[in-house]
């Protein structure tokens, strides 16, 4: 049985036609619709009426709000309610990490190149599946083979949604009912959910795994070959190296065996690198080129990994084979949309025209300690400016002990490649005294437009490789914004969304 004064704070909660019919409420029905943010203020009630319940049935008491106003806590939940709901969850974010084919942050940023052929065909009409000359009907993979082939020197090419569907038709069209030898420290998880065996299993063929973890030879593939036997598969190490005592068996050897047995080499390269990238240790990476020119029948990479596109995902190779996969019922299922046709399109024509270094990723991989010095130091300059960790013109006090500092960092290409491998860089630590990292970690991911940095002894660290145009203001306003809203944080340097009300 609830208390009396439970009872009537209960009865203190506003009624839903005055909540609807304040400002705050009304401004929301024009993105969300009247009855919507009707819905999301009676789950905001419903909260509130079970959290003051609760409290009072197991004499739970907050003395620092127990005079808080009901109504005031109303408001405060349901209108973050609605602020969430009435916004994209998908946004754009600061990737201040240092990682720069982060998976978590949507991979490869296009170039402008991309972004403006998207922005050409996706208010428009196209000729996705039309050909104007012969007035009939033309087909996808046309806007982008030519392109591939002349990049890669691949007989043919066939694009579609992603890697792992590369994979998965490939096999499907090669090696259903048949089996598929691959190396046992080949069978790799990329992800959460890409498995090699469950790949395989997916697309009808059998696995055989030869060899062990850290060690397989050429005859270990020659011994498992049978009548039934459809492909070898080399599948790119991804996120992960073996080290110490490792026999592998190179791509010649394996392109050889195929060739006398009458079998298809296929190949998952995964990282998608077209052309050599200006860092020490690149020889570590093959380009897709470079496979195919030593035997590789069948190659699978990413678009938005080190090739610097959208998500897509390649097959190239062998014209007999990948004839055959363009004609197999799996590809209407994994095929392309016109927006991610038309930025692969533009990003291969800047390979062609040897215009690389306005693709992003290669160009944030590839820029000198020099240049990324300079750019840490202006950013420390930016913050410092914006009268962070000192006082504004109106005399409030911004993070009055905040330390900001340039210092050197650790960058990671990621996105599975050269995984054990670091770029040497710069960026700004910050620091304090009186506010724990991951306290100031919240309050940059909680703005508007969210900064995601690194945390790395004790310090807030903002990695200037991966920074885009435009960002160190943002950054800037990402710590003003914080401190002039008063962003609440619990112990563990969470954002909290309002004060909760308990007896």
């Amino acid at each position: 049985m609830i208390s009396s004064d439970t009872a009537s704070l209960l009865r203190s909660i506003p009624a839903m036609d005055d909540l609807l019919s304040a400002p705050w409420a009304a401004e929301f029905s024009g993105a969300l619709g009247r009855d919507t943010v009707k819905k999301i203020i009676e789950d905001a009630l419903g909260e509130i009426r079970r959290e003051i319940s609760g409290g009072a049935n197991t004499g739970a008491n907050s003395t620092a709000q127990a005079n808080a106003p009901i109504e005031d806590l109303v408001k405060n939940r349901a209108e973050s309610l609605l602020r969430s709901k009435s916004s994209s969850t998908l946004k754009q974010v600061v990737n201040a990490t240092g990682v720069v084919i982060h998976t978590n942050l949507g991979r490869a940023p296009l170039s402008g190149a991309a972004l403006a052929a998207v922005n050409g065909i996706a208010g428009a009409y196209s000729t996705l599946e039309y050909d104007p000359e012969s007035g009939g009907r033309g087909g996808r993979n046309a806007h982008t083979e030519w392109s591939l082939c002349r990049i890669t020197g691949a007989e043919a090419a066939l694009v579609v949604n992603n890697n792992a569907a590369a994979v998965l038709l490939a096999l499907s069209a090669m090696a259903a009912g048949k089996e598929v030898i691959v190396s046992a420290g080949e069978l790799v998880e990329i992800g959460d959910s890409f498995r090699i065996p469950e790949i395989l299993s997916f697309s009808g063929a059998k696995m055989v795994a030869v060899g062990c973890t850290n060690s397989t030879r050429i005859k270990d593939y020659g011994d498992a070959i049978t009548e039934n036997t459809a492909v070898l598969l080399k599948v790119h190490p991804s996120n992960y190296r073996v080290e110490g005592f490792v026999k592998s068996v190179t791509r010649r050897e394996l392109s050889d065996l195929a060739a006398l047995r009458g079998l298809v080499l296929m190949e998952d390269l995964g990282s998608g690198l077209l052309n050599p990238l200006n860092v020490p240790f690149a020889n570590r990476e093959h380009s897709v080129g470079g496979c195919l020119r030593e035997g590789s029948g069948i190659v699978t990479f990413s678009g938005d990994k080190l090739l610097g596109g959208p998500q897509i995902g390649v097959i190239a190779g062998s014209k007999k084979l990948i004839d055959k996969m363009k004609k197999h019922q799996l590809l209407r299922a994994l095929r392309v949309d016109k927006m991610t046709l038309a930025a692969f399109e533009a990003t291969l024509r800047l390979y062609l025209s040897g215009r690389n270094n306005e693709i992003p990723v290669l160009r944030m991989i590839e820029t000198d300690k020099s240049v990324l010095l300079e750019r840490a130091r202006r950013l420390c300059r930016i913050l410092k400016r914006a009268g962070l960790g000192g006082r504004h013109a109106s005399g409030r006090t911004a993070y009055a002990d905040l330390d900001i500092s340039v210092v050197q960092t650790e960058d990671a290409i990621g996105g599975g490649s050269f995984p054990t491998d670091v770029l040497h860089g710069y960026g700004v630590a910050i620091s304090s005294r009186s506010v724990p990292p991951s306290a100031i970690a919240a309050r940059l991911r909680s703005a508007a437009v969210p900064v995601i940095p690194a945390i790395h002894d004790g310090r807030v660290i903002l990695h200037v490789r991966t920074l885009l145009s435009g960002d160190e203001k943002l950054i800037a306003a990402a710590l003003e914004q914080a401190d002039d809203t008063g962003t609440k944080l619990d112990e563990a340097g969470r954002v909290a969304s309002d004060v909760r009300v308990y007896l």
